[in-house]
């Protein structure tokens, strides 16, 4: 038996929920939605967690600090 993710069973359901809603249609650039819908709110509370200091954020990341400052900017959070 394997330990459940609950993070990946969250991506799961979600992912699924969004197909049974699109009734049959077909998405386009699904992987691009995707990254932007998950990745604004992961990188604001990455910040949250390090009372906006990039430096820690992208140590906590594992990305340079650089590309961290363009993800922040293009979400409008930094």
């Amino acid at each position: 038996m394997t330990k459940s993710d609950p993070l990946a069973d969250c991506v799961t359901h979600s992912i699924e929920q969004y197909f049974e809603d699109l009734n049959g249609e077909m998405p386009n650039n699904l992987h691009n939605f995707f990254i932007n819908e998950v990745e604004k709110p992961f990188l604001e509370v990455v910040m949250a967690k390090v009372n906006g200091n990039q430096s820690r954020a992208a140590d906590i990341l594992g990305i340079n600090r650089n590309t961290l400052r363009k993800k922040l900017k293009t979400y409008n959070l930094g």
